[in-house]
């Protein structure tokens, strides 16, 4: 008698389906919400290390380096280290200078967001008119680009002359630093708007009167972004240069006086603290974008 064979094949199971993006996974939350940042932070820890590893090598080995560098000159990370700390909460060093970083920090953040701010009330809507009507265009960037290559440094003395000493002449040099480059980015983002997204906006029955802020701005907006993140970093760039003469309170001006001190580790804290407040400006300001625009893209 024949037997039955009463073994049965495994079921093919069906392939899950992917979840849909935020929808909610059985991952940990360190992976789906802190990777991608831990991530980040440890491909960027490797080369400020390395940097911090020769500097202290190489002010111990008394190295030099191209055009001349003579690295025995400068101070070690330690010393830069001990400065900042002091320069924060004071009672390190005990000088003239000891907890007065966040004075100095102060007014040179009001500096260069004044200026800063004043830039971009001018270039954007300049650079949207210049965008968008030819005779504007034709009109106006001839005289802009005879005057945007003279260097802000030129400007310096003449703003002293002509404004005088203090805030205002620093904020006129941050304006001018600052200007030219969102200008440049937003005439270059209105221009750069597809024919075809005015023909369908056309199509959907969009009056041409609001083109402007539901077609030209928002396909824009990555370019215009570039413009101003150029710009605040050129914006402290150049506050050194304003806060050197006649200014006694603000980074540069701290610059100016650790140099004729010959107070190194001062000068080259200072310049970490200006770094640091450059980036820490770009990431606010790059926050402060993305709740406007929401999941629009900032970079073109």
């Amino acid at each position: 008698m024949a037997t039955v064979d009463t073994r049965t094949e495994p079921a093919i199971r069906p392939r899950e389906p992917e979840p849909a993006a935020g929808e909610h996974t059985d991952r940990p939350i360190w992976r789906t919400r802190y990777g991608a940042r831990i991530a980040a932070v440890l491909w960027a820890l490797p080369v400020p290390l390395l940097v911090l590893l020769l500097w202290d090598r190489g002010v111990g080995g008394g190295w030099t380096l191209p055009f001349g560098i003579q690295m025995q000159f400068l101070p070690t990370p330690y010393d830069v280290a001990r400065r900042l700390a002091d320069l924060a909460v004071g009672g390190i060093v005990e000088d003239s200078y000891s907890g007065t970083l966040w004075l100095h920090l102060y007014a040179s953040t009001l500096r260069v967001v004044q200026g800063f701010a004043i830039a971009a009330a001018v270039a954007v809507p300049l650079g949207i008119l210049m965008g968008r009507s030819r005779t504007v265009h034709r009109m106006l960037e001839p005289t802009l680009g005879l005057v945007r290559p003279i260097p802000v440094t030129a400007w310096a003395p003449l703003s002293l002359l002509i404004i005088g000493f203090g805030d205002r002449a620093t904020i006129f040099l941050v304006f001018l630093a600052a200007v030219f480059s969102i200008l440049i980015n937003t005439v270059a983002g209105v221009r750069s708007v597809p024919n075809r997204l005015f023909e369908a906006a056309a199509m959907l029955g969009t009056p041409p009167a609001q083109t402007l802020y539901k077609v030209v701005l928002p396909a824009a907006i990555p370019t215009i972004v570039s413009g101003l993140r150029i710009a605040l970093g050129l914006s402290w760039v150049i506050l050194v240069v304003g806060e050197t003469v006649g200014i006694r309170v603000g980074l540069g001006a701290l610059i100016t006086q650790a140099r004729e001190q010959s107070r190194t580790d001062l000068i080259v804290a200072v310049m970490i603290v200006i770094g640091l407040a450059g980036f820490l400006a770009d990431r606010i300001m790059m926050l402060a974008v993305r709740l406007l625009v929401g999941r629009r893209p900032l970079l073109p």
